[in-house]
Protein backbone atom coordinates (compact mmCIF):
# COMPACT_ATOMS: atom_id res chain seq x y z
CA UNK A 1 0.00 0.00 0.00
CA UNK A 2 1.21 3.41 -1.15
CA UNK A 3 0.56 7.04 0.65
CA UNK A 4 -2.68 6.94 -1.34
CA UNK A 5 -3.68 4.06 -0.10
CA UNK A 6 -3.26 4.65 3.75
CA UNK A 7 -5.38 7.92 3.10
CA UNK A 8 -7.72 6.21 1.19
CA UNK A 9 -8.07 3.80 4.16
CA UNK A 10 -8.04 6.10 7.13
CA UNK A 11 -11.19 8.04 5.10
CA UNK A 12 -12.75 4.49 5.19
CA UNK A 13 -12.20 3.77 8.79
CA UNK A 14 -14.01 7.23 9.31
CA UNK A 15 -17.03 6.17 7.44
CA UNK A 16 -16.90 3.71 4.75
CA UNK A 17 -20.73 4.27 3.40
CA UNK A 18 -18.92 7.92 1.78
CA UNK A 19 -19.48 7.70 -1.94
CA UNK A 20 -16.94 7.41 -3.83
CA UNK A 21 -17.33 11.29 -5.16
CA UNK A 22 -17.02 12.38 -1.98
CA UNK A 23 -13.56 10.01 -1.36
CA UNK A 24 -11.89 11.27 -4.85
CA UNK A 25 -13.00 14.94 -3.57
CA UNK A 26 -11.13 14.94 -0.66
CA UNK A 27 -8.39 12.72 -2.15
CA UNK A 28 -7.98 15.16 -4.83
CA UNK A 29 -8.41 12.73 -7.94
CA UNK A 30 -10.93 11.47 -10.02
CA UNK A 31 -13.76 8.82 -9.10
CA UNK A 32 -12.28 6.39 -11.70
CA UNK A 33 -8.79 6.47 -9.47
CA UNK A 34 -10.58 5.65 -6.13
CA UNK A 35 -13.04 2.77 -7.35
CA UNK A 36 -9.92 1.36 -9.13
CA UNK A 37 -8.04 1.75 -5.57
CA UNK A 38 -10.86 0.14 -3.56
CA UNK A 39 -11.13 -2.83 -6.38
CA UNK A 40 -7.25 -2.99 -5.85
CA UNK A 41 -7.51 -3.15 -2.24
CA UNK A 42 -9.99 -5.78 -2.00
CA UNK A 43 -8.18 -7.88 -4.77
CA UNK A 44 -5.31 -7.71 -2.52
CA UNK A 45 -6.87 -8.78 0.41
CA UNK A 46 -5.70 -5.88 2.28
CA UNK A 47 -9.48 -4.43 2.64
CA UNK A 48 -11.08 -7.81 3.91
CA UNK A 49 -14.62 -6.41 3.62
CA UNK A 50 -17.00 -3.37 5.62
CA UNK A 51 -19.03 -3.36 8.47
CA UNK A 52 -21.92 -2.08 10.58
CA UNK A 53 -20.78 -0.77 13.96
CA UNK A 54 -23.06 -0.25 16.41
CA UNK A 55 -23.23 2.32 18.98
CA UNK A 56 -22.96 -0.17 21.79
CA UNK A 57 -19.74 -1.56 19.67
CA UNK A 58 -18.53 2.46 19.70
CA UNK A 59 -19.19 3.94 22.86
CA UNK A 60 -16.27 3.81 25.09
CA UNK A 61 -17.06 1.78 28.67
CA UNK A 62 -15.68 3.94 31.41
CA UNK A 63 -13.59 0.90 33.30
CA UNK A 64 -11.94 -1.23 30.53
CA UNK A 65 -9.24 -3.96 31.04
CA UNK A 66 -6.94 -6.36 29.63
CA UNK A 67 -7.59 -9.94 31.32
CA UNK A 68 -4.41 -12.75 30.93
CA UNK A 69 -5.84 -16.01 31.47
CA UNK A 70 -4.03 -19.36 31.69
CA UNK A 71 -6.40 -22.61 30.53
CA UNK A 72 -5.87 -26.01 31.92
CA UNK A 73 -5.66 -28.60 29.43
CA UNK A 74 -6.98 -28.93 26.36
CA UNK A 75 -10.56 -26.89 27.16
CA UNK A 76 -9.77 -24.02 25.19
CA UNK A 77 -12.73 -23.74 22.45
CA UNK A 78 -15.11 -24.21 25.53
CA UNK A 79 -13.67 -21.47 27.69
CA UNK A 80 -13.94 -19.73 24.34
CA UNK A 81 -17.27 -20.31 23.76
CA UNK A 82 -17.63 -19.80 27.46
CA UNK A 83 -16.19 -16.31 27.72
CA UNK A 84 -18.13 -15.40 24.19
CA UNK A 85 -21.15 -15.43 26.23
CA UNK A 86 -20.10 -12.46 28.66
CA UNK A 87 -21.71 -9.31 26.92
CA UNK A 88 -18.96 -7.34 29.03
CA UNK A 89 -16.13 -9.15 26.86
CA UNK A 90 -15.54 -7.20 23.78
CA UNK A 91 -12.43 -9.36 22.38
CA UNK A 92 -11.14 -13.17 22.78
CA UNK A 93 -7.22 -13.58 21.72
CA UNK A 94 -5.48 -16.65 21.92
CA UNK A 95 -1.75 -15.80 22.41
CA UNK A 96 1.71 -17.86 23.36
CA UNK A 97 4.05 -17.84 26.31
CA UNK A 98 2.87 -17.88 29.65
CA UNK A 99 -1.04 -17.05 29.37
CA UNK A 100 -3.33 -18.71 26.80
CA UNK A 101 -6.04 -15.87 26.67
CA UNK A 102 -6.02 -12.38 26.25
CA UNK A 103 -9.32 -10.95 27.07
CA UNK A 104 -10.19 -7.42 26.75
CA UNK A 105 -13.35 -6.48 29.17
CA UNK A 106 -16.03 -3.23 29.58
CA UNK A 107 -18.27 -2.38 32.39
CA UNK A 108 -20.26 0.54 33.71
CA UNK A 109 -18.62 0.69 37.38
CA UNK A 110 -15.67 -0.58 39.13
CA UNK A 111 -18.12 -2.25 41.18
CA UNK A 112 -19.28 -4.38 37.73
CA UNK A 113 -15.76 -4.83 36.41
CA UNK A 114 -14.82 -6.25 39.64
CA UNK A 115 -18.05 -9.02 39.60
CA UNK A 116 -17.26 -9.79 35.73
CA UNK A 117 -13.91 -11.18 37.18
CA UNK A 118 -15.17 -12.77 39.69
CA UNK A 119 -17.67 -14.51 37.35
CA UNK A 120 -14.61 -15.56 34.69
CA UNK A 121 -12.15 -16.66 37.32
CA UNK A 122 -14.85 -19.65 38.01
CA UNK A 123 -15.17 -20.64 34.76
CA UNK A 124 -14.05 -24.24 34.89
CA UNK A 125 -10.72 -24.45 33.24
CA UNK A 126 -9.39 -21.37 33.65
CA UNK A 127 -6.28 -21.74 36.29
CA UNK A 128 -4.84 -18.03 36.53
CA UNK A 129 -5.58 -14.74 35.47
CA UNK A 130 -3.91 -11.55 35.84
CA UNK A 131 -5.72 -8.41 35.06
CA UNK A 132 -4.82 -4.53 34.12
CA UNK A 133 -6.79 -1.91 34.06
CA UNK A 134 -6.93 0.20 30.81
CA UNK A 135 -6.03 4.02 32.01
CA UNK A 136 -6.16 5.97 28.63
CA UNK A 137 -6.20 4.97 24.43
CA UNK A 138 -3.71 7.59 23.13
CA UNK A 139 -4.22 5.65 19.77
CA UNK A 140 -6.84 3.36 18.20
CA UNK A 141 -7.98 2.69 15.07
CA UNK A 142 -11.75 1.30 16.28
CA UNK A 143 -14.56 4.13 15.45
CA UNK A 144 -15.81 6.21 18.07
CA UNK A 145 -18.96 7.98 18.32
Amino acid sequence: MDEFDHKLVTLLRHDARRSISDLAADLGTSRATVRARMEKLERSGNILGYTVILRADAVELPVRGIMMVEIEGRVADRVIQTLGGFPEVSEIHTTNGRWDLVVELGTQTLADFDNVLRRIRLVQGITASETNLLLATPRSTRARL
